[in-house]
């Protein structure tokens, strides 16, 4: 790996992480859109570009799922009754989710990125306040690992861990909005074992892949992505405590359009 790919592959694991720490969801859709355009000029071959793309995305939000978990641990809110109803269901999702990426061409996967994008940022740019909840509503249950299955699916197929849907999930069913923020990021890990795993794989026999990637995996990305990553997230937490939410998640709404044009703009 060239010190030129290691800077862009640091520089999007600060963007994932700074993002992510300031609204809590992104994380996963900037590395997505990001290496999209960075895999092509390190030898990945056009056809499997978003394979590659979407499986680094899952393995690097292995380390920050673990590092965010244990920060919203020392504060007590990640409800672990959930996260147990939870888990099967993203476990499953997640496979299932990586072997049908498996199958889609380049294309599909990008317009499912890009589609995704479009989503995310029309939510970011219309959510209002989240109810407050109560603070001994644990959801759980058999409907949960059915959705589970599902939040585990897309997630796969579109590289990011899962908040976006987690979160939104667990307010409907009652749940304060700080402890399904923490809740979601302990599923997040479930999500991006299940699926990067599920990736290598798949992409095991895949042609043409340059050294270092694993199935679908480029490690060396993952590896620089998630550092940096890691450590960026903090800051990210830090100023969303300081600057205007409600002004950060336009902003970032109209970002996300921008990432989603691009997938579409770098298709071969």
């Amino acid at each position: 790996m060239s010190l030129v790919a290691l800077a862009a592959y640091l520089a999007v694991g600060a963007a994932a992480g700074l993002l992510a720490g300031l609204l809590g969801v992104g994380g996963g859709l900037v590395i997505v859109a990001a290496l999209a355009w960075i895999l092509p000029s390190q030898g990945v071959p056009a056809a499997a570009v978003m394979h590659v793309a979407l499986a680094t995305s899952l393995a690097s939000i292995l380390a920050t799922s673990v590092s965010s978990t244990r920060a919203h641990l020392v504060r007590g809110s990640v409800m672990w009754p959930t996260v147990r109803a939870l888990v099967p269901g993203l476990l499953l999702g997640g496979v299932l989710g990586a072997l049908v990426a498996d199958r889609l061409s380049d294309l599909v996967l990008r317009l499912g990125v890009a589609a995704f994008c479009f989503a995310a940022a029309i939510q970011l740019a219309t959510r209002r306040v989240a109810p407050e909840g109560a603070a001994d509503v644990v959801p759980r249950g058999g409907a949960l690992t059915a959705w589970g299955g599902l939040i585990g699916a897309v997630s796969a197929l579109v590289g990011i861990g899962g908040g976006s849907m987690t979160v939104p999930l667990l307010i409907h069913r009652g749940a304060v909005p700080v402890r399904a923020v923490g809740t979601s990021a302990a599923c997040g890990f479930a999500i991006a074992l299940a699926s990067a795993g599920a990736y290598a794989w798949a992409g095991r026999d895949a042609d043409g892949l340059p050294t270092g990637v694993r199935g679908y995996v480029h490690l060396p990305a993952a590896v620089a992505i998630a550092a940096a990553s890691v450590l960026l997230a903090p800051a990210g937490a830090a100023l969303a405590h300081r600057l205007r939410g409600v002004v950060l998640a336009r902003v970032f709404a109209g970002f996300l359009m921008l990432m989603g044009t691009s997938v579409l703009l770098t298709a071969r």
